[in-house]
């Protein structure tokens, strides 16, 4: 399997602090943010990775990582010249992925437990995608995707439900068989004037081969100044085993 992180995107939400920097090169505790998901990936035996991110930006992302080296995985990257969605974003990825099952993860996303048993069971299985979940708070569930499954079978996804039927979070974590370009392709962009993930997972859900899986241990966001902040403490506290 493969690997694409997407590292792109404005960030607005985290502005000033994003003025002059990629939100994924932000610390949260005692490394840049990206480093989570690269380690993500790397302790999932996934060693090619493919990063995504934008013009602006793409040259500090590139002089912090390198090659890969540095981390034991090879990295490859491309540029979205446009923020025109997370589906399109993924879209850059067909060459790279060529043939290969792969795991797309959102640059901001912090997992605190390997994924492993979860990427070689989509693997070796026959949906055409898969999604990672958390159980999360209503509070979370309410900013959130939220996933309403039948055993392991995705029946219906929210997105920022005001009364969320379940407190199962979709976080920034998907899987797919290469078909995902060819929906991707037929994707029409929002009233936002962009692709939507929720889209392209339900493409899946109404086809009846999306599946979910629950993560262990603890997912972090870091998409806003709170979150951020929220990251960097309990992430000092998680490294040096201290309970949440």
């Amino acid at each position: 399997m493969k690997g694409v992180i997407l590292a792109g995107g404005t960030a607005s939400r985290l502005m000033p602090l994003t003025k002059v920097t990629n939100k994924h090169l932000l610390p949260v505790y005692d490394r840049p943010m990206i480093f989570y998901p690269i380690e993500t990936l790397k302790t999932a035996g996934i060693k090619d990775i493919l990063i995504i991110t934008s013009p602006h930006h793409g040259g500090a992302i590139f002089s912090l990582l390198g090659s890969g080296k540095e981390f034991g995985v090879n990295f490859t990257y491309k540029i979205q010249d446009d923020p025109s969605g997370i589906p399109s974003a993924i879209g850059l990825a067909e060459d790279f992925v060529g043939n290969e099952k792969f795991v797309v993860v959102n640059g901001d996303n912090i997992l605190t437990h390997p994924i492993k048993h979860i990427t070689e069971d989509f693997e070796r299985g026959n949906e055409d995608a898969r999604i990672l979940m958390y159980k999360g708070t209503v509070e979370q569930a309410k900013k959130s995707g939220v996933v309403v499954l039948d055993g392991d079978r995705v029946t219906d996804l929210i997105e920022k439900p005001e009364n969320p039927p379940t407190d199962m979070i979709s976080i920034g974590v998907n899987m797919y068989t290469p078909y995902v370009f060819d929906v991707i392709r037929n994707l029409k962009p929002s009233k936002r004037g962009e692709t939507e993930i929720t889209e392209l997972n339900g493409h899946f859900l109404r086809k009846g081969t999306l599946k979910a899986s629950l993560i262990e241990g603890h997912w972090l966001d870091a998409g806003t100044v709170e979150e951020l902040l929220e990251a960097n403490v309990k992430l000092k506290r998680l490294l040096n085993d201290e309970k949440l």
